[in-house]
């Protein structure tokens, strides 16, 4: 029988003897200790996907309050930030561009330019989320607007649901509208955190040019033409010329000219809010929401009050609740300054080896993001960098840009809210995604990392 276990079997197993080990026997601080093992616990559970993930967000969310690890208000602080209405939100407006025939329409007039070829489609659909993200500030927001059209443009072309070409069609969508903003300063939430922190406790600031000639070349063009190219191989279809896809997907169209005309014109006021947000400080979050609200008023909007629960995910709601909650958790019991600090002693980082530091400082922040989640990582590193600079010999800004190569490398879902609700809005498998994370990130160290290394040499930023 304990033969018969499978691989999932065995970790789970594994992750439960050890968290309950660390949990009744801690070998210190018995609060840090018993955080470690809930947090062990969750992120194999969450890998794993052994359990549904709002059902480990729930366990998690019990786990820490009937153990007293930390305060409700803490640990359930996610429910309450942007993030989650963002979330909200965007299932609203999603909704709405489905359900009144606009995303058939804008597909409509995307697939005589994009619909030639499936190449064309994927590296169409790619380019247009990274520029969208030098327009729009929020990674779920560039979902809600593209993954809609994507869908209906995958219908377009014959793709059924589950097949190879909508998997590529979903799966480009949530990567490109999602990682090449990473290299672009306000156009991600862990970005801002980082220019943040550094401000507030280096007196560091960083322009948006000088952020966007270091990390663009690499982390966004580079690695958004590796994310088609895995695509392509991974999930390989064809479009068929000589079928009708698109009669047939017309024919399809629900919804009345009306609705699809409301729709657009607070699509595009919400998009105007959206890229003007530096100027008049609404967070995007609170955009979105008024949108919703729009959308679901009886008499002017165009999605029925009484679906909203059809529309919206509860279950991707607890799981990025608690993914944000297990983020903070990470940072209040000190676990984040341990597991960095005990990456700081493993990883070899010495003043006069710019290679191996550079190499070591982007490993640093990949693996802490596995632990506390992507926002998480520059809230633990940044602190630490005055004492990584001082160990590496490398300059103060340079060991805090390095952190974005490592948060920008993704390897599971659960690291960030975003891949989950662009799944999620495309009505395919998250774990699709894992197909391409995992070997984007080992692509990302074998061959993104040594020319990255390269060009931050070429810039005047190493050696």
């Amino acid at each position: 029988m304990v033969k018969n276990l499978s691989i999932k079997q065995w970790l789970v197993a594994g992750a439960l003897i050890t968290a309950l080990w660390l949990a009744l026997f801690p070998l210190g601080d018995a609060t840090l200790w018993r955080s470690g093992a809930v947090v062990l616990l969750t992120l194999v559970l969450w890998s794993t996907a052994a359990l549904p993930p709002f059902l480990t967000s729930l366990l998690f969310f019990a786990l820490v309050i009937i153990l007293g690890l930390a305060e409700p208000g803490l640990i359930f602080a996610g429910f309450g930030s942007t993030a989650v209405w963002l979330i909200i939100s965007g299932f609203v407006i999603g909704a709405a561009i489905t359900d009144s025939g606009l995303g058939q329409r804008m597909a409509g007039l995307l697939a005589p330019h994009l619909a030639l070829s499936y190449p064309r489609l994927i590296g169409g659909l790619a380019m247009l989320a990274m520029l969208l993200g030098f327009v729009m500030p929020s990674s779920v927001g560039r979902a809600v607007v593209l993954v809609p059209i994507g869908m209906a443009l995958a219908e377009r072309v014959g793709f059924a649901r589950g097949t190879p070409g909508r998997l590529g069609i979903a799966v480009t969508l949530a990567l490109t509208c999602n990682m090449p903003s990473f290299a672009i300063l306000p156009a991600n939430i862990p970005n801002m955190i980082l220019s943040g922190a550094s401000e507030t406790l280096h007196g560091i600031h960083f322009s948006y040019t000088d952020y966007l000639l270091l990390h663009f070349p690499i982390l966004g063009l580079l690695k958004s033409a590796l994310i088609v190219a895995l695509v392509l191989v991974i999930f390989p279809a064809r479009i068929d010329q000589h079928e009708d896809n698109g009669a047939a997907a017309e024919g399809a169209q629900v919804g009345a000219p009306g609705a699809q005309r409301k729709v657009a014109i607070l699509l595009l006021l919400t998009l105007a809010m959206w890229m003007t947000d530096s100027l008049h400080g609404i967070n995007p979050a609170w955009v979105g929401l008024i949108s919703a609200i729009l959308l679901l008023l009886p008499g002017i909007g165009v999605v029925q009050p009484k679906a909203f629960n059809g529309a919206i995910d509860f279950g991707i709601v607890l799981f990025v609740a608690g993914a944000l909650g297990l983020g903070a958790l990470v940072n209040a019991s000190g676990l984040g300054a341990e597991v960095g600090g005990a990456l700081q002693r493993w990883l070899p980082l010495a003043p006069g080896h710019d290679a191996g530091n550079f190499f070591s400082l982007s490993a640093m922040a990949a693996l802490t993001g596995l632990v506390a989640t992507i926002p998480g990582v520059p809230t633990v590193l940044t602190p630490m960098a005055p004492d990584l600079a001082a160990a590496s010999g490398l300059s103060l800004p340079a060991v805090l840009m390095i952190q974005v190569i490592g948060f920008s490398t993704v390897i599971f879902p659960y690291q960030v809210g975003p891949l989950i609700v662009a799944m999620q809005l495309s009505g395919e498998r998250l774990g699709e995604v894992l197909k391409i994370t995992l070997p984007l990130a080992l692509l990302t160290f074998i061959a993104l990392l040594p020319l990255d290394y390269l060009w931050w040499r070429v810039l005047g930023w190493l050696g």
